[in-house]
């Protein structure tokens, strides 16, 4: 299994920490986003959209983190990674898309502005990414986890933004319940950090 990764993406992290966390051995294979590799023809091959990760597990190409965290819980976790029950799944997939959306667009931009001098609006960033954490420390008041009574994909998604918001300018001290199930990850079996965590 290889993934095509970037070290300082969170997106890419997600599923070293997922594949660690299923004991799953994953050779990293670089992609130098500053020398243009992701929009190297060898790179668009594997993903069109032109971006990491891209994870090929024997032939099987799949790109998107969302998409790779997907395949990875249906093809080696136990199912509590991902229920299949409806009600269950649908929850699962609610905190997938605020890791799609105000955490991606919030907080994930906002680092990417501090730390990479991307273009985008830092206070419009930061706004958005605090409502993001605003849900978060809303529900995880009364919950230990996002979607279940235990650790789901939602989670893994959620986490890396989240847990590198400060690097964007936006402090956690106002999220007690959000730091304490940051903690609960990094308490994890077979947990792996990444560099800014």
């Amino acid at each position: 299994m290889k993934l095509y990764d970037m070290e300082l993406s969170g997106n890419a992290y997600k599923i070293r920490l997922f594949c660690s966390l299923l004991g799953l051995h994953c050779e990293s294979v670089p992609v130098d986003l500053t020398k243009q590799e992701h929009k190297h023809a060898d790179f668009l091959a594997l993903n069109p959209r032109g971006q990491v990760p891209v994870l090929d597990d024997g032939g099987t190409i799949v790109w998107d983190s969302m998409a790779i965290l997907v395949y990875l819980a249906r093809k080696y976790a136990d199912h509590r990674w991902l229920p299949t029950e409806a009600e269950a799944m649908a929850r699962v997939m609610q905190w997938l898309a605020l890791s799609e959306n105000e955490i991606l667009y919030g907080l994930a931009r906002a680092r990417a502005v501090k730390r990479f001098k991307r273009p985008w609006d830092l206070a419009q960033c930061q706004e958005l990414g605090r409502s993001a954490l605003s849900v978060m420390e809303n529900h995880l008041q009364h919950e230990q986890w996002l979607a279940a009574d235990w650790p789901t994909i939602a989670d893994i998604a959620c986490y890396p933004y989240v847990a590198l918001a400060p690097e964007g300018g936006i402090a956690l001290d106002d999220y007690p319940h959000v730091r304490q199930w940051l903690a609960r990850i990094r308490s994890l079996p077979g947990y792996v950090g990444m560099p800014g965590l």
